[in-house]
């Protein structure tokens, strides 16, 4: 993947916030309550990317984030399952994303959803026990929820964007 000094920066950029969010997601009492569960808001990032830029800089974000946060927060086995359920979630949200109709608000409870899922799929592969399947209706639920939470943030990050670039080019027109 061939980029220039502009496309390096904004990746670094986009992958730094996805950091600094997940890190600061993990002082979110969520997980004392049900095991597993995080908000996602590093993936309003990959969000941003999945609209804003091309699929494989898109992939390339998602592997960085993994990998980072896992050598950073979660250890190996972390990265290992972030990464099963960050490629089963990217590949969905860049397939619905292709579909008309479907709102980056039903393309975020999608990729929220089939992260768990590949968690949950990894998760059995590891403990080789299927009876975690019963864990998945609470992960549904919570996929539900963060990725409306995760997708409403990346509407208005994205219309602010909008709004912030077609401001500047009609000062810059002027």
């Amino acid at each position: 993947m061939k980029m220039n000094t502009q496309t390096i920066a904004r990746m670094s950029l986009l992958t730094a916030v996805a950091l600094v969010l997940g890190y600061f997601e993990r002082f979110i009492p969520l997980t004392a309550t049900m095991p597993g569960i995080k908000l996602g808001l590093g993936n309003t990032v990959l969000l941003y990317a999945i609209y804003m830029m091309s699929n494989r800089h898109a992939f390339g974000l998602m592997v960085l984030k993994v990998v980072l946060s896992g050598l950073l927060f979660a250890g190996l086995g972390g990265a290992m399952y972030s990464f099963a359920g960050g490629l089963l979630s990217l590949v969905v949200m860049l397939l619905l994303k292709r579909v008309q109709g479907i709102s980056i608000l039903g393309i975020s409870v999608a990729g929220a959803v089939f992260h768990n899922v590949g968690q949950l799929a990894m998760a059995a592969t590891v403990v080789q026990t299927r009876s975690l399947v019963l864990y998945f209706p609470v992960l549904l639920v919570a996929g539900v929820v963060t990725g409306i939470m995760t997708g409403l943030v990346a509407k208005y990050v994205l219309k602010g964007l909008h709004v912030n670039a077609t401001a500047m080019r009609t000062r810059d027109a002027s």
